[in-house]
C-alpha cells in the first residue's frame, strides 16, 4: 500500500494550498465565501496556505519520515479548530471567519488526519511482525 501518511500529507498540502490561494480569487468567493459555501477570509487563506506548504514540506523532506507525525499534529490541531469553531459559532477566536460547513469540513480532516496517524501506525506494526 506504500507510505500512507506521506501520500495523505502530500494530497492534503496540495489541497489546503490551492484553497487557500483560491480564496484569494474574489470570483471564487463571493460574499467572503469560498464556492458560495466555506466562510473565509485573508487569515483563514494564509493559514490554509501554511498549512499546505508544510504538508508539502513534510511529504517531501527526509523522504516524507515526518508525515505521519503531520497527520497526528495537524488531526489535534484541527480538532481543537472544530471545537471552537462549533463553540463561538462564526469565528475561531475572533481569529478566522467560519460557519457551518467550515466545522464539519474541520471535523471530517480531523477524523481523516488522526485515522492516518494510527493507521500508520499499526501498518508498520503489522509489516514488522510479518517480516519478523
Amino acid at each position: 500500500m506504500g507510505n500512507i501518511a506521506r501520500l495523505y500529507a502530500t494530497v492534503l498540502g496540495a489541497v489546503l494550498t490551492l484553497v487557500g490561494i483560491l480564496g484569494f480569487v474574489p470570483a471564487l468567493a463571493p460574499g467572503g465565501n469560498l464556492l458560495g459555501i466555506f466562510a473565509i477570509d485573508p487569515i483563514h487563506n494564509i493559514v490554509h496556505i501554511l498549512s499546505g506548504v508544510v504538508g508539502l514540506a513534510v511529504a517531501y523532506l527526509a523522504n516524507g519520515a515526518y508525515s505521519r507525525w503531520y497527520a497526528g499534529v495537524f488531526g489535534v490541531v484541527y480538532g481543537l479548530v472544530t471545537i471552537v469553531g462549533f463553540i463561538e459559532g462564526n469565528t475561531v477566536l475572533g481569529l478566522i471567519t467560519v460557519n457551518l460547513a467550515d466545522n464539519l469540513l474541520h471535523l471530517a480532516i480531523t477524523a481523516a488526519s488522526l485515522a492516518v496517524f494510527f493507521l500508520a501506525t499499526s501498518m508498520n506494526t503489522s509489516r514488522a511482525t510479518v517480516r519478523a
